[in-house]
């Protein structure tokens, strides 16, 4: 990778995203950038990186086509997340492998009927916030942004009630970008232990649930095409912290952007909007991923102003500059409106990878949404907006915490 333009250091604190995307959209289709130390390209176009994520010229597998992987490991903080044996990291036959053994958890018959379990969940924590006293500031991302999605993806997998916190508090530790490499391997150590524990558990006492089946056809099948021990556990890895970070973050930008923007609310009180509209537009202006490594070159790949992406060269997926891109959103990309006609984004990727979890977070969002707000009308921001503190890291987008204040509907008259 040769420029005369000098790589961009992206921040590891995400302090200013949006003014790093700005940056990164300012050198045209592609960026060089610098990855905790890692060089790759950027892309920020949402037509080319569309075509790249789709494309058989660009794998996932670090091992088989990246060779920076081995000076990775030796300690870069992020090297879990190419390293890890699943879909998320597989390429071709060895993707459509894995991904079909996970895919029927997420069926549209099997996803619309957690449904129910998904509003009991809401309104059990809708009423612990309703038992406090109103008008006390609460956190909502740790009262209800960030226990939905727990309680959600551990139902499915079948994570008891007394793990689900130590579960929760490791894969935060995924993506943090700010720990060093030694802080990042106990942390991954920390979550091996706990998934080595839940598949031990499982296999001794199994139950309905997606852990317990995944255990099955790991032991169960012998024509080679069942889950290694490594893909079992990495598997298990990825759809746990998938299922609980990007929903948790979204639920988290949903709410923050209809509170500090009460004209958007209103449209929906007045029918001009939906919540699915927010949440559509949540996704798009603030999606729960802001780059995922990385991405390989399996050839040379051309690049539209003249430049080659050379073989073996690490690509960065910039979902987050690609959704606000004007090429796409027109001049005001960057503005939060629930009543803009086209809402699309990469936020779920693309391709073959595209997230299997994405209906199920929908529907975990405007839940939350439509429940929160009719059960607290009132409910406002306990700071101003500007002072939200974002989540330590380059990759997810979120808020450390999200005071509120709420202020519940007031009793029916007799």
């Amino acid at each position: 990778m040769t420029s005369s333009t000098p790589r961009i250091v992206l921040d590891p604190t995400g302090a200013d995203r949006h003014a790093e995307h700005r940056l990164l959209r300012a050198q045209g289709s592609t960026a060089q950038v610098d990855v905790l130390g890692v060089p790759a390209w950027s892309v920020t176009d949402p037509e080319l990186l569309r075509t790249l994520l789709a494309s058989p010229d660009v794998s996932k597998d670090a091992r088989a086509h990246w060779p920076g992987f081995q000076d990775a490991l030796g300690g870069w903080p992020l090297i879990l997340w190419v390293a890890v044996e699943n879909m998320f990291t597989a390429y071709g036959a060895e993707h459509r492998r894995l991904r079909r053994m996970i895919a029927p958890a997420f069926s549209a018959r099997r996803v619309q009927a957690l449904k129910p379990t998904v509003d009991d969940i809401v309104g059990r924590l809708l009423d612990d916030l309703a038992a406090r006293p109103a008008g006390e500031t609460v956190d909502l991302r740790a009262a209800l942004a960030r226990p939905l999605p727990v309680a959600v993806i551990s139902h499915l997998m079948g994570v008891p009630a007394a793990q689900r916190s130590d579960f929760g508090a490791t894969v935060d530790g995924v993506f943090d970008t700010t720990l060093t490499a030694e802080q990042a391997a106990a942390n991954t150590e920390r979550l091996y232990v706990l998934l080595d524990g839940l598949i031990a558990a499982k296999r001794a006492e199994p139950g309905d649930d997606m852990t317990s089946l995944l255990v099955s056809v790991r032991d169960d099948e012998g024509d080679g095409s069942s889950l290694t021990d490594a893909e079992l556990r990495d598997t298990l890895l990825l759809m746990l912290s998938a299922g609980y970070e990007t929903t948790a973050n979204v639920i988290d930008q949903a709410v923050a952007a209809l509170l500090s923007h009460p004209e958007q609310l209103a449209h929906i009180r007045a029918g001009r909007g939906t919540w699915e509209d927010a949440v559509e537009e949540t996704l798009r202006s603030e999606g729960p991923v802001s780059h995922l490594p990385l991405r390989y070159a399996v050839t040379d790949i051309p690049l539209p102003d003249g430049r080659i992406i050379a073989k073996g060269e690490a690509i960065l997926a910039s979902y987050a500059a690609a959704n606000r891109h004007p090429d796409w959103h027109g001049p005001d990309a960057d503005a939060f409106d629930v009543t803009r006609v086209t809402k699309e984004h990469l936020s779920f990727g693309y391709g073959v990878h595209f997230c299997l979890g994405a209906p199920l977070a929908r529907i975990e969002v405007t839940a939350v949404l439509r429940a929160l707000f009719a059960r607290f009308p009132g409910i406002e921001l306990a700071v101003p907006a500007e002072e939200l503190q974002p989540l330590p890291s380059l990759i997810t987008n979120g808020h450390q915490t999200l005071p509120v204040r709420l202020r519940p509907a007031p009793a029916a008259s007799a």
